[in-house]
């Protein structure tokens, strides 16, 4: 079995991240081919909110011919509503579930001779664990049930410092198509001007956040962004464009490009 091609990156360099792999049986949802040529880690939905085994088998094999890390997008179990709604599982479950979705991956990882190199939640668990401590630990504790990966998080969040005092890697990600609030945080959804639909702007921020390590919030004040990785959002129209535009801008302006892991 062969090793992934070594494409980690000088400290300093950027992360480009997208979610992958977020279909269903017939149904498709991101532009796999082409975001593989864009970013550097792939996080590969693995069952709980999106993907299946013959989907989860393709994109280990299409980011392992590519030289793309991949990494284990885990979720709560909850495939109608896409991970994205709340709910309460108890921690020692939830660990388990944690550890699975990553054991899942690894088969398909390794049958493509490549592994999985970091966890990433999604959703409303990803959300979850920027305040609430208990997940944040469950979380950690099924990571390290299954290896000793690097955690991509929400800088501040608890899930990172549980990661840290797991003596785990924790790395830093910031959304450039994503609205943040005065404290850092994410805006919800739920609220009008979450998501950043405008090309120019996401680009842009994505400059801002790579350069001048700082970001605009949605009420106007401009908040430091310290990001090892930098999320482009693969699920929503002409996504696969909008992630190569911000590839070449971030190149264009001398960002160092390279996966973390």
């Amino acid at each position: 079995m062969s090793a992934a091609p070594d494409t980690s990156a000088p400290p300093g360099a950027i992360d480009l991240n997208a979610d992958l792999g977020e279909g269903f049986g017939r149904w498709t949802l991101t532009d796999d081919e082409a975001l593989l040529s864009v970013v550097t880690s792939a996080n590969v939905a693995c069952g709980f909110h999106a993907g299946d085994p013959s989907t989860m088998r393709r994109v280990c094999e299409r980011a392992a011919e590519r030289g793309v890390r991949i990494g284990a997008q885990v979720s709560y179990r909850d495939l109608a509503g896409f991970g994205r709604r709340a709910m309460d599982v108890p921690p020692d479950e939830l660990a388990d579930e944690v550890a699975y979705q990553i054991g899942a991956l690894e088969v398909f990882a390794r049958a493509a001779g490549s592994r999985v190199s970091y966890v990433k939640p999604h959703g409303a668990l990803y959300n979850r664990t920027v305040h609430d401590a208990e997940q944040a630990a469950a979380v950690v504790a099924g990571v390290r049930l299954a290896g000793d990966f690097p955690v991509l998080g929400l800088p501040g969040s608890k899930l990172l410092a549980a990661v840290a005092g797991a003596e785990l890697p924790a790395v830093p990600e910031a959304f450039a198509d994503r609205a943040y609030t005065a404290q850092g945080t994410l805006v919800s959804r739920r609220e009008p001007g979450a998501v950043i639909h405008d090309p120019d702007a996401v680009v842009a921020r994505a400059l801002a956040m790579a350069t001048a390590h700082e970001v605009v919030a949605l009420t106007g004040e401009k908040i430091p962004v310290r990001a090892r990785s930098l999320c482009l959002h693969g699920d929503t129209p002409g996504a696969a464009e909008l992630a190569a535009r911000v590839r070449a801008e971030l190149l264009g302006a001398g960002v160092e490009l390279g996966a973390f892991a």
